[in-house]
């Protein structure tokens, strides 16, 4: 086999990352439409992350936010996107590079997105399946109209039930 001088995993997730840049974008645009509502999962130690403090030390690695009904200043730029969501019934905004998502997921369609840091070895389809499900059964749990933002784990939650889940691990060297 020859040297490869291409590193297609990062151009595969600088793409895929391009397409949860698109969805926002036009989210930002026109709003949710349906019952389309996002769980997007990211590394909250990563460079240009900008969450309370607060939310740092409950969260020291992965966070979950859900954007669903009560979400505002929903702005995207190239590299990143603001959101405003209340925590406890108090508002925040939240400022988070594409390139700290670990997830995105569409549950009301079956569609997710995985993405790995380079040498991290992810999570299986097995495990996907149960952060959506844990993601679930606290959305459902959720009685406080105000809490739009859940956290729901150190992982990226994500519904593998269908064929939409795009994983990169198939095609990393061993």
């Amino acid at each position: 086999m020859s040297e490869t001088y291409i590193d297609y995993d990062a151009k595969v997730q600088d793409a895929l990352r391009g397409v949860v840049r698109t969805i926002l974008r036009e989210t930002a645009a026109d709003g949710l439409k349906g019952d389309h509502h996002f769980y997007i999962a990211f590394k909250t130690q990563a460079e240009g992350v900008d969450i309370p403090a607060h939310l740092k030390s409950r969260f020291p690695e992965e966070m979950t936010i859900v954007l669903q009904h009560k979400f505002w200043g929903l702005n995207v730029e190239e590299d990143f996107f603001e959101v405003g969501l209340s925590f406890n019934q108090t508002p925040e905004m939240l400022k988070i590079p594409f390139a700290a998502i670990v997830g995105f997921v569409d549950p009301s369609v079956q569609f997710a997105l995985q993405f790995h840091d380079e040498g991290e070895e992810g999570l299986e389809e097995q495990d996907l399946e149960a952060e959506f499900d844990e993601a679930s059964h606290e959305e459902a749990d959720n009685s406080d109209e105000e809490q739009v933002a859940s956290a729901v784990g150190a992982e990226a939650a994500g519904d593998t039930g269908g064929d939409n889940v795009v994983t990169l691990d198939a095609f990393r060297k061993k």
